[in-house]
């Protein structure tokens, strides 16, 4: 029987025994390691991290989708060995002094282990060839600043020049207000690679995670060729909190999720993560039939 005991840290962590004890003859309680379970958010339950993990970060009991590392997804999607990352060297500056913006990037970089909030590069999924990138929420949730605006506008380019699709997984709290107008400069930045893109005839697929707000939203996010999202992600360029507050009306059950807009007509389909690699792949290889 588990009991809150269970999960207390061993006082020798090097023998996994406790030195009071020790040679008494007394029977020791196992001891259970912090991360062995993880309580989802969805349901409430108690789940074994080992469980997670195996069924993609997905709760295995309502489906909750558990936010994952931007490099983790990437590695995951694409075939072993085949993912080359681009501009790994390109960070955020503090070109401002804005109030406690430098510490919060250093913060962000140990948290992260990541230089930016976007991890982008080239893969294959199934054999297919694409150029793909993933914001990542652990640095300053998703926010997009000018490297994370440039990064992104260089997988457009070099897609373009390669003639590869893209692939973007977007997790976003919006512009960083740290970076003042150059932050708000990428939403125009952004679409226009997405644009020259476009015109070349290639593929661009969007797969909205949860949550993916504000100014991309309103730029790369919504732009693609085909718009997936993972279930119950918030997809929105205010929040319901701000709507509700301006509008000082009550928004309906679900507002703003990807199931409200599949509904409405602005998403093509929400694909649970446990599909989503086969999912893209019947997308690029039909786009190579076509090509």
């Amino acid at each position: 029987m588990l009991k809150r005991a269970n999960f207390k840290p061993s006082r020798n962590q090097l023998e996994n025994i406790d030195v009071a004890t020790a040679g008494s003859g007394v029977s020791e309680q196992p001891q259970i390691p912090d991360q062995l379970c993880v309580k989802c958010p969805g349901c409430g339950k108690m789940i074994f991290t080992d469980d997670v993990k195996k069924n993609s970060s997905v709760c295995p009991d309502c489906g909750y989708h558990f936010k994952i590392p931007a490099r983790r997804r990437l590695f995951t999607l694409c075939d072993d060995d085949s993912f080359t990352e681009w501009d790994a060297s390109l960070f955020s500056k503090d070109f401002l002094n804005f109030p406690g913006y430098a510490v919060k990037l250093k913060s962000s970089r140990l948290n992260s282990r990541e230089n930016e909030a976007v991890v982008s590069g080239c893969g294959k999924i199934e054999n297919s060839p694409c150029a793909l990138f993933a914001m990542d929420s652990r640095f300053m949730m998703g926010s997009m600043g000018s490297v994370v605006g440039e990064k992104i506008t260089r997988v457009f380019e070099r897609a373009t020049e390669q003639h590869l699709p893209v692939i973007g997984f977007t997790l976003s709290g919006g512009a960083r207000m740290q970076e003042g107008t150059i932050s708000l400069m990428q939403m125009a930045k952004t679409s226009g690679a997405v644009k020259r893109h476009s015109d070349a005839g290639l593929l661009y697929i969007t797969v909205l995670t949860n949550p993916t707000t504000g100014g991309v939203t309103a730029s790369f996010a919504m732009e693609g060729d085909i718009l997936l999202s993972e279930p119950a992600a918030l997809i929105a360029f205010a929040g319901p909190r701000v709507i509700e507050q301006t509008m000082r009306q009550k928004l309906p059950k679900g507002f703003q999720s990807a199931e409200f807009l599949l509904e409405k007509g602005f998403l093509d389909a929400v694909i649970p993560r446990t599909d989503m690699r086969v999912v893209l792949s019947q997308l690029l290889k039909l786009h190579e039939q076509e090509g």
